[in-house]
């Protein structure tokens, strides 16, 4: 194989992997919003914690979309990274960033006031996302290994 032809596979490698990670976000989004809407209909554990939790997995997703040749534990310590920031910044409380907490969207991706559960919840999310990628990475390589 030329190095052109493997430049190019390894590009459309990493598109394919961007476009999965994207789409996994749009779902896992999609499940959080719904985990929100309908928390009446949920058990109480989970329509406390999900949403939380869920959106921590999004937040890696998104990560893994923008740095999808990167470690995944590089990309899952930016995430945490960025989860722990957002939650920390609840406790900053001016009218400035107020005002955008109180829009739908500004709520829903920065929050409202601290809780230590959340960073569980953000740690369990980002964790689950990591070692879901490792299971599935290692179960291709293993399937592709056993093809040669």
């Amino acid at each position: 194989m030329s190095d052109r032809s493997t430049e190019l596979e390894r590009t459309y490698r990493l598109i394919r992997t961007r476009f999965v990670y994207l789409l996994a976000a749009t779902v896992v989004m999609f499940a959080g919003l719904a985990s929100r809407k309908y928390r009446e209909q949920l058990p109480t554990y989970l329509a406390e914690y999900a949403g939380d939790t869920l959106w921590a997995l999004m937040l890696f997703l998104l990560v893994s979309t923008l740095l999808g040749g990167g470690q995944i534990l590089t990309r899952a310590a930016i995430s945490l990274a960025l989860a722990f920031l957002v939650e920390i910044s609840q406790l900053y409380q001016a009218p400035w960033i107020d005002s955008i907490r109180q829009t739908k969207l500004g709520g829903l991706v920065l929050g409202f006031g601290f809780l230590w559960t959340d960073l569980v919840c953000y740690l369990i999310g980002i964790a689950f996302g990591t070692v879901f990628e490792t299971a599935i990475t290692a179960k291709i390589l293993q399937t592709k290994k056993a093809q040669q």
